[in-house]
């Protein structure tokens, strides 16, 4: 486990278990890799820094007395359409907007399973667009070339992953937004079947809507590796987002460590 490039979700869930490392470590060095990538790929609308780095005090605490849940300890990221108690929900639009009471249930169960939600990650507005961008908060840029979009609507979440910035993050799928941004950043992407993970407060308690069912996004075991995959959508819309954000020939995306293979 290097300061560069977070691990995949399951190594750092085992190291922390195994007390390899400490949870303030593994977010420490999640805050610094968002810091440092923020003017180049500006994957973050929002950077929870203290109350995660409090977060990870409190996990580490847990770890010590013996206590173990799933992803006690784990920094991930969530995608600025989900409530995170205490933080705005824009939902990439732009103005002021107040801080909510409670977390959405997805949050709430990630936090139950004890991970560390470090911030908030960009989207288009409202999620209408295959790509991450706008008035709000500029363009967030795809970590294997900054010239191109990471693809929409969960774009944040896919340029955070992809980057290494966390080892996994959530977003949201209606008409593509896992599959355009998993497609384009060479990420495993998972959009569950409607229903199978709450929306609420915004679908209901036990109900996902058509524009808001919840996905993970992350890495293979080899964070640094990628298969290679094509957009499963057809026509000529498709054609045209193809074109704006061709699979760069590069080997290596940006503030990767080593090449893959």
């Amino acid at each position: 486990m290097t300061p560069d490039r977070a691990a995949g979700l399951a190594e750092s869930a085992r190291a922390l278990a195994d007390g390899e490392v400490t949870s303030r470590v593994l977010v420490e060095r999640a805050l610094a890799r968002i810091e440092a990538t923020q003017p180049t790929l500006n994957a973050f609308r929002i950077v929870r820094t203290e109350a995660a780095l409090a977060e990870a005090d409190a996990a580490d605490r847990e770890l010590a007395a013996g206590a173990r849940r799933p992803l006690l300890g784990v920094p991930v990221a969530v995608k600025d359409d989900m409530d995170v108690a205490g933080e705005p929900t824009a939902f990439g639009c732009p103005g002021d907007f107040p801080p909510v009471a409670a977390d959405g249930e997805a949050v709430r169960r990630l936090r139950a399973a004890g991970a560390v939600i470090v911030g908030k990650t960009n989207t288009c507005e409202l999620g209408q667009w295959p790509f991450t961008e706008g008035p709000a908060f500029g363009e967030t840029r795809n970590p294997w070339h900054t010239g191109h979009t990471p693809g929409g609507s969960s774009g944040g979440s896919a340029a955070a992953v992809a980057a290494g910035l966390v080892p996994a993050a959530l977003g949201s799928d209606g008409a593509g937004s896992v599959r355009i941004p998993a497609s384009w950043t060479h990420l495993i992407g998972i959009k569950p079947q409607r229903g199978r993970i709450s929306t609420w407060p915004r679908g209901g308690p036990s109900t996902a809507s058509p524009s808001t069912a919840r996905w993970p996004v992350r890495s293979p075991t080899r964070p640094c590796c990628w298969t290679r995959r094509a957009a499963t959508t057809t026509g000529t819309r498709t054609s045209r987002r193809r074109s704006r954000c061709r699979t760069p020939s590069a080997a290596t995306p940006a503030g990767c460590a080593s090449p893959c293979h």
